[in-house]
This record gives structure tokens, C-alpha cells and sequence, in this order.
């Protein structure tokens, strides 16, 4: 069973209807004890990453996700939730993550031309950067899509795919069990369906 961790932040019922659609059976629960029992969990989200983090501590499923990620359970995080894996965000201040990946979530405001709008809004073609489980069905060049103004900087060290958007910004990460999207891959069509098979493959 796949969990969707519920902590009041994220894009749950689609991402549930896009799990049926590929016949993978998932429960949308801020039980610990459910997540625990899970053989996988996907960490959504939408929103401002300071109040989604402190979300996740007041209800303790920051404490939730980090032991069962360091059991080897299979983590993923979407859009936001890839952001909150990562040590730190710049969004709107400084705010501490789950710490599971190296790095930093910073602006676009500042370091993009004038041209391209803020937030990022659309469909980008994806640069597959080294190998992963997540792209056992999919090629580079496929194109998934996004909605958000923070990114972390491509170079990242889990950085396993990117897309441009003037500059280059990390698409998927992965290290070891824990891995994740700046993408909505419940919305990124065939392309994104299948990365969330290959998940629930890992």
C-alpha cells in the first residue's frame, strides 16, 4: 500500500485519481501509524514552504517521514514536497527542511531575465542527467509540467534531471530510497503517469 501523507498542504485527490488510474492502491492519511505500515509514502505540496515545514513539525510527521526514509523506505516528494527534502528554503526568509538531501531551495526572482514570467507555469522538456528507477519509462526530451517560483540549482548533487527555464533547474532528485519531483506528475499526462509507476516499482 502507498501512503499520500496528509499535513493540510498538497494536490491530494488528483494525485489519488492518478494512482487508481495506474492501478496502484493508496491511502491519503496523517496517521503515523498508517504511514509507518505503508510500503511507500509520497510527500505532496502546495503552498509556502515555511508554513507547509512547520505544518509537518506541529503534527510530528517530520519525524514520521525522516525514520521511515532512513529505514529504506521509498520517499518521494511532489513540487513543494521535493523542496521540503532539501535542508533549507530562502522562501520568503530561511526555514529548515527535512534535511534528507543536500542543498538549498532559493528564488527565481533576481536571477532570471526579465522576459520569462514568475511564477514558472507550463511544460518543459526534461534532461535526463544520470540513470534512475524513475525514468525506467520514459526518454529524455519527455516533457512534464510545472508551476512554481523557488527552485533548487540544477548542479545539486541528487540532481538526476533537469529542465531550463533560463537557467538550469533541478526536475527530479534522487538518492537512494529518497527521491522526488519539482514537476506534477499527476498532471504531466502519460509522461508523468509513468514516472509514478516506476515509483511505485522501486
Amino acid at each position: 500500500m502507498l501512503a499520500i501523507i496528509d499535513y493540510g498542504v498538497g494536490n491530494l485527490f488528483s494525485l489519488a485519481s492518478s494512482l487508481s488510474y495506474i492501478g496502484v492502491e493508496s491511502v491519503i492519511s496523517s496517521d503515523p501509524e498508517v504511514l509507518r505500515r505503508a510500503d511507500r509514502l509520497i510527500l505532496p505540496g502546495v503552498g509556502a514552504f515555511g508554513d507547509a515545514a512547520k505544518k509537518l513539525r506541529v503534527t510530528g510527521l517530520d519525524t514520521v517521514v525522516r525514520e521511515e526514509a532512513a529505514k529504506g523506505k521509498p520517499l518521494m516528494g511532489i513540487c513543494l514536497g521535493m523542496q521540503l527534502l532539501f535542508e533549507k528554503s530562502y522562501e520568503y526568509g530561511e526555514h529548515d527542511g527535512l534535511g534528507l538531501l543536500p542543498g538549498e531551495v532559493v528564488g527565481m526572482k533576481g536571477r532570471l531575465s526579465d522576459e520569462l514570467m514568475i511564477p514558472h507555469i507550463g511544460w518543459n522538456a526534461l534532461e535526463l542527467k544520470s540513470s534512475s528507477p524513475l525514468f525506467k519509462y520514459i526518454k529524455n526530451g519527455d516533457h512534464v509540467y510545472f508551476v512554481h517560483s523557488f527552485f533548487v540549482p540544477g548542479d545539486n548533487e541528487s540532481t538526476v534531471a533537469t529542465a531550463e527555464y533560463g537557467l538550469s533547474l533541478t526536475a527530479t532528485v534522487q538518492k537512494n530510497n529518497v527521491c522526488g519531483c519539482q514537476f506534477h506528475p499527476e498532471k504531466s499526462g502519460e509522461v508523468g503517469l509513468s514516472i509514478l509507476r516506476a515509483f511505485c516499482e522501486m
